[in-house]
């Protein structure tokens, strides 16, 4: 294996972590500031690109970094390398409640594509760059632009989605219509398209948007429950500042309640 080889262990239900057991040189890449914790062995250490064996020489880093802000990312990623002897832990903790989604790239034809903001960490060796969507329908309508991100290698890689994940494998020539939002990841096997909605009162009123994304098999799927985007709408919608209704929840007083406690309308 040119990845790295590393044990892991995934901690809880609704806000996840994965703890990334390593081992003497051993080394995993995260987004910075995904790190939750670490021993004292385990050595941090910024860098421009990814650290793969395509990331030599000043001009691949700075491709490679270039690549990264297209993707919406930090020029930076952060190593782990254990420094010490006997095993050593570092654990990542995920954004937002969802889950860690364990990718093994070995047995996926090394290689898979995810939105945007869905890597999390990596055996070093995983290669993360940009996949270019060529269809004009995906690129202007699909939610992620032309670009998606694309991780490359032999080795584990984590990736998070929001609320619950369901991994659905496609059949040859077998469709599934996914919300633009709620697609995680894809086999490279599996072909991508934007559909507009069936239907002028379905893409007016159905509440759905104007586009679906429509996947063709063979290939597994993987689909979020909860967008991130989503579960901002609505935590705005509810707020004060965009006109929601407070509710004295807890609290007999309502609204006097958060008077004495100096809570603003």
């Amino acid at each position: 294996m040119n990845a790295h080889e590393i044990d892991y262990t995934i901690i809880g239900d609704d806000l996840q972590c994965v703890e990334i057991e390593l081992d003497p040189q051993e080394t995993v890449i995260a987004e910075a500031g995904g790190m939750m914790t670490m021993d004292d062995q385990i050595e941090m250490n910024t860098i421009f690109g990814d650290g793969s064996k395509n990331d030599k020489g000043l001009m691949n880093k700075l491709f490679s970094a270039g690549k990264r802000v297209l993707t919406g990312e930090s020029l930076f990623m952060t190593t782990y390398t254990h420094r010490g002897m006997g095993k050593a832990k570092v654990s990542f903790a995920a954004p937002y409640p969802g889950q860690i989604i364990p990718m093994d790239l070995s047995e996926m034809g090394g290689k898979v594509i995810c939105q945007k903001e869905a890597f999390l960490c990596a055996a070093k060796g995983v290669s993360v760059g940009i996949a270019f969507q060529k269809r004009l329908g995906v690129g202007f309508f699909g939610g992620e632009g032309f670009i998606m991100q694309k991780l490359e290698g032999d080795g584990l890689s984590f990736l998070h989605a929001g609320g619950t994940v369901v991994k659905r494998s496609l059949k040859a020539g077998e469709v599934l219509n996914v919300d633009t939002g709620c697609l995680v990841a894809i086999s490279q096997t599996v072909d991508y398209n934007v559909r507009l909605q069936k239907g002028i009162k379905n893409s007016l009123f159905g509440g759905e948007g104007l586009f679906l994304v429509k996947l063709t098999g063979p290939g597994d799927v993987w689909i979020q429950s909860m967008p991130l985007s989503r579960l901002a709408d609505r935590i705005y919608a509810h707020s004060p500042k965009a006109g929601g209704k407070q509710k004295g929840e807890g609290s007999v007083l309502g609204g006097i309640g958060r008077m004495i406690d100096g809570d603003n309308f």
